[in-house]
């Protein structure tokens, strides 16, 4: 686990999330609901991978290379508990809410279409990769 450079990741969680806003700028919204759900779901599914890419730099912060880094949800649990939140359990609760909620809830199930419930859960990825990532 050699110390590895600064690399593209630098960044691109939050270029993510932008990306994420940016895909429901133009979407339609009657009654605080968005009314095609469609760009909702790929909001949610950037958004997430918004905070694996964060995860992902903290982990190249710790030593981690490219390809050392996690591959499956299962192993982000694992590397978050072994490099991150070893005496912290908290990160680990706010990666757990925000795999339900982004990936499964908004992205895979396209429960979340409510504006307040998008810019909330947001809101909660913006403070996960605030906590990760280095500026």
């Amino acid at each position: 686990m050699a110390r590895q450079p600064k690399t593209q990741t630098q960044g691109e969680a939050f270029r993510y999330l932008a990306n994420a806003r940016d895909i429901l700028k133009h979407s339609k919204i009657e009654d605080d609901i968005y009314l095609d759900k469609k760009p909702v779901r790929e909001a949610f599914g950037t958004a997430y991978l918004a905070v694996l890419e964060a995860i992902n730099e903290a982990l190249i912060e710790k030593g981690l290379t490219q390809k050392e880094l996690p591959k499956s949800v299962d192993g982000y649990r694992a590397a978050l508990k072994k490099f991150i939140s070893v005496h912290n359990g908290k990160l680990i609760r706010e990666f757990e809410f925000l795999y339900e909620t982004l990936h499964i809830g908004g992205y895979y199930r396209g429960l979340i279409y409510g504006v307040d419930l998008v810019k909330d859960s947001f809101k909660h990825t913006e403070s996960f990769i605030n906590k990760l990532v280095v500026h």
